[in-house]
This record gives structure tokens, C-alpha cells and sequence, in this order.
């Protein structure tokens, strides 16, 4: 019994430890166990950057696979063997040697309001029936470009966290928010069916690029774990995903720009797909869509005109799947030891890699038909002056990251400030010195914070430091800072 059990293989499955990133591994662990009940499926916990960094927009942090990094490290350095992602926090370009195995039926992929238990509880409402500037919580630029250009009477804040941690902003009575805007998948895995308050639909707000699609990534010249994950993979959400991916790589978006996707495939096995760019504020917005037959024929399809300047040669992609995994694995982590031999002699003709995607199970000119729409509609936006709009609010999203930066960390100097004042005040109480010198001294000492702070100190005003300083008095530092009583207070 004991030999048995020592063969038995095991495979590590990575995964963010919120609470619905582990409801999403679960499920695809427990798909995995009915395939295979005789392998061992362990579950290892990890936080990402994403997970992380709270104070901040998604947007705003300006990196690419911050929810994934950590994650793909551990697959690289053969940690984990494979990884669970909600597959719209998986970039369009994944890191050498990685890729997505499997794409799990896609769930609903449309954004949903949830309304604030404190503020509208036993009301039955929509966004239309929010009152003129109640604040809608969302971090997502394609959201507020699309809601707000339909409800320009909503103003709209930044609400960061896991799915637990925004219901709970929410739902604060001192909290700001009358609503937030979530993904239905999110909250149906999670069992919340009762939060759902609206349903938005596609008409007017297009989703994000997989939403409400499940992935599982692995090495992507494991073959091994390659044929494991096949049968998890749904072939229409695949090909729907594949398409939206290949949009959002050509038009080189990410959560920084407002880029949106709506797509399906029809019983007659039509692909359609729709792509939209906006401005921040949604005043300019670009929408289109193309359309393709898919179906398993084997014959070879002719690729998309590879003459736009954004597209890829034609001799790259040639070049692209025919290398050998070998050329893979060169300048990569992994150690050549831990990568049998059939891996290196495998072409990638024989397994294909469309947009991060190998599907060993579909013929290569399916995934080309699905990838080609994509590239197809993004051309036509960029054609339409997609490249513009997409460039200026790229510009306008780096300016507010600027903005907030320095704003962070001016609240961190002045919190600096304020425990410098405190730790001088107290020290005044042994002294002859006053209140107002002990505050002149710390904040010499501390340096100037703001233009002119120095200045207004000398001339007896108070500092103009936010939230930390009172703005009536030079004297009186604000009521967390008890004034010693053997240190008088000069008026």
C-alpha cells in the first residue's frame, strides 16, 4: 500500500487566497478529481501585488500581471504545476514559457450593481434610479467610461479589495457608496445571488476582455500537464476569449485604457465579436464588429492581411509555430533537468499558441479563424481613430497616476510631520519652551513639506497641512496632540 501511495502523482495547483479566487480553484480542483481520481491535487495560497496594494486604482499602479506575477514565479521555479486565474487578470501576452491550458464554460460575463444595504435596503432599483451625484463605487476605466456616458448625473469613486471587503464598503452607513459596480460571475460563484441588484447589458455596457471566464495556466512545454488540463477546456468560450484577447493585444490595451468586448457564437456556429474603445469620460467612443464561421474543418484558412504596420509578419508567425520548445526554454528559469526530452523535440505547429491559448484539441485554423476576428475588429478600430482616443486617455490616466502619487506621499510626510510635532510638544513639557516654538522647531527639523510651508510657519500661521494641523490657530496642533500643561501656550 505504501509503494502505491508513494507513486501516486501529485500536482500543485497555485492560487490567490481570497476567498472566491480559492471558490474558483476549488471547482476547477474538484473537475480535475473527476477526471482523474487517482492523482493527488494539492492547493498552494499566495498573494499577489494586486492583492497587496488596496490604496490605489488598478489602473493607476501602471503594471501588467498584478494579480499573476507571484503566481507564474512559483510555476516557473516549479513551485506549482499549474494555476487557477479569473482569465481577464491574465494579459494578452504571457511571459515566456507560459501558457493558458485550459479555459473553463464561461459564466455570465456582465457587470452588476450592487446596492448599499444601509442606504437603499428594500428597495427595488437601477442605476436610473439613483439620485443626482450619488457615488457608484468602481476602479475599473471601462465601467465609468460606459456608465457614465449613459448616467451623467452619477458620480463615481474608487472601491479597491477582494469581493468581501467592497460588499462591506458598501454596506458601511458611513460609507460614501450607493452602489458598486462587480462582475455577476463574481458574486454568483460566491453564492451572493441576492446582491444583484441590475444586470448590465451589453447594449450599452460591454463587458471586460474574459469576463467570467475561469483559466487554468501551466508551462507551456509541459505536455504532460497539457493533455491533463484538455479536458477541463469548453470549445465556444474558448473561441469567444481567444477573439476578445487577440483584440485587446493589438490594440496593446490593459486596465489602463477603456477597451471593451462583447462576442457569442450562434447555432450555426457563427463567431461574432464587438469591440469598443472610449475616452476617460466616454464623450468619444469607437464601437464595431465583424464576424466569422468556425467550425473543425482541417483545411488551412488564409491569415489576415499581415500589411498593417500593427499586425504580425507573417514570417514571425510562421517562425512562431514552428520553433521548437527548446527555443522556449532557453533563458528561462527552469531547469533543463525538470524538462523530459519529448518536450524539446515537440513543434509548435503540432501544438498550438494563439494568444497565450494551446489547444491541442482544436485544429490550428479554428483558433486562427477565432484569433483573426479579433486582430480583425481591432484594425478597424484603429482605422477609426481608435489609436487616438486610446493614446490621450492613456496620457490623461497618467497624469492622475502622477497626481495621486504625489498626493500619497504628501499624506505620508504630513503624517511624519504630525508625529515629529507630537514627539516635540512632549518634549517641551520638560522644558521653558512653548507650544508654537516646539511646533517651529519640529517642523524645521522635519523639513518643508509643502511650497511656502516654511515661510507661513515664520510669519505665525498655522501650517496648511491637511488633516493634520489646525487652520485657526498657530498654537494648537489638532485635538490627537494633548498640549503638556508646564508648557504655556503663547497667543
Amino acid at each position: 500500500m505504501d509503494g502505491l501511495e508513494c507513486d501516486k502523482r501529485i500536482v500543485r495547483v497555485g492560487s490567490r487566497k481570497s476567498q472566491l479566487a480559492l471558490v474558483q480553484t476549488h471547482t476547477v480542483v474538484d473537475m480535475l478529481q473527476e477526471h482523474y481520481p487517482d492523482v493527488e491535487f494539492k492547493v498552494i495560497t499566495m498573494s499577489t501585488k494586486g492583492d497587496q496594494i488596496l490604496d490605489q486604482p488598478l489602473s493607476k499602479i501602471g503594471e501588467k500581471s498584478l494579480f499573476t506575477k507571484e503566481l507564474e514565479i512559483a510555476l516557473e521555479d516549479l513551485k506549482v504545476d499549474i494555476v487557477v486565474h479569473s482569465l481577464k487578470d491574465l494579459p494578452s501576452t504571457l511571459p515566456p514559457g507560459m501558457a493558458i491550458g485550459a479555459v473553463l464554460e464561461r459564466d455570465s460575463p456582465y457587470d452588476c450593481v450592487a446596492f448599499s444595504s444601509s442606504k437603499h435596503k428594500g428597495k427595488s432599483m437601477t442605476l436610473a434610479d439613483l439620485p443626482k451625484d450619488a457615488v457608484v463605487g468602481t476602479s475599473s476605466l471601462r465601467r465609468v467610461a460606459q456608465i457614465q456616458k449613459k448616467y451623467p448625473h452619477l458620480k463615481f469613486a474608487d472601491i479597491r479589495g477582494n469581493l468581501n471587503t467592497r460588499l462591506r464598503k458598501l454596506d458601511d452607513a458611513s460609507g460614501i457608496y450607493d452602489a458598486i459596480i462587480v462582475a455577476e460571475a463574481g458574486l454568483a460563484r460566491m453564492g451572493w445571488h441576492d446582491r444583484v441588484g441590475e444586470v448590465l447589458s451589453d447594449s450599452w455596457c460591454m463587458y471586460a476582455i474574459s469576463q467570467g471566464a475561469m483559466a487554468v495556466e501551466c508551462r507551456s512545454f509541459d505536455l504532460e500537464t497539457l493533455d491533463l488540463l484538455a479536458p477541463l477546456t469548453h470549445r465556444t468560450t474558448l473561441l469567444r476569449c481567444l477573439a476578445e484577447r487577440a483584440l485587446l493585444r493589438t490594440l496593446e490595451g490593459g486596465c489602463s485604457v477603456p477597451i471593451a468586448v462583447s462576442s457569442q457564437v450562434d447555432d450555426e456556429d457563427t463567431l461574432t465579436l464587438t469591440g469598443g474603445v472610449y475616452s476617460l469620460d466616454g464623450s468619444e467612443s469607437i464601437v464595431l464588429t465583424d464576424t466569422t464561421h468556425i467550425s473543425n474543418e482541417s483545411t488551412p484558412t488564409k491569415l489576415v492581411s499581415t500589411d498593417s504596420e500593427n499586425s504580425e509578419p507573417s514570417s514571425k508567425r510562421q517562425r512562431r509555430l514552428s520553433c521548437p520548445y527548446s527555443e522556449v526554454v532557453q533563458g528561462h528559469k527552469v531547469n533543463s533537468g525538470a524538462v523530459s526530452s519529448k518536450y524539446l523535440t515537440v513543434k509548435r505547429k503540432d501544438c498550438p499558441y494563439f494568444s497565450g491559448i494551446i489547444c491541442r484539441a482544436l485544429p490550428h485554423n479554428l483558433l486562427e479563424k477565432a484569433e483573426n476576428v479579433g486582430v480583425s475588429v481591432a484594425r478597424m478600430l484603429q482605422d477609426q481613430g481608435a489609436t487616438a482616443i486610446l493614446t490621450k486617455a492613456k496620457s490623461e490616466n497618467e497624469k492622475l497616476k502622477a497626481i495621486m502619487e504625489e498626493e500619497r506621499r504628501l499624506n505620508i510626510a504630513n503624517q511624519n510631520l504630525l508625529e515629529n510635532v507630537k514627539q516635540e510638544v512632549v518634549k517641551a513639557a520638560g522644558s521653558d519652551c512653548t507650544a508654537v516654538d516646539a511646533i517651529k522647531k519640529a517642523i524645521k527639523d522635519h523639513g518643508t513639506i509643502r511650497e511656502g510651508l516654511s515661510n507661513g510657519v515664520t510669519n505665525g500661521d498655522a501650517p496648511k497641512v491637511q488633516a493634520t494641523t489646525s487652520a485657526s490657530s498657530v498654537d494648537t496642533p489638532t485635538a490627537t496632540i494633548d498640549t503638556p500643561a508646564k508648557c504655556p501656550v503663547k497667543h
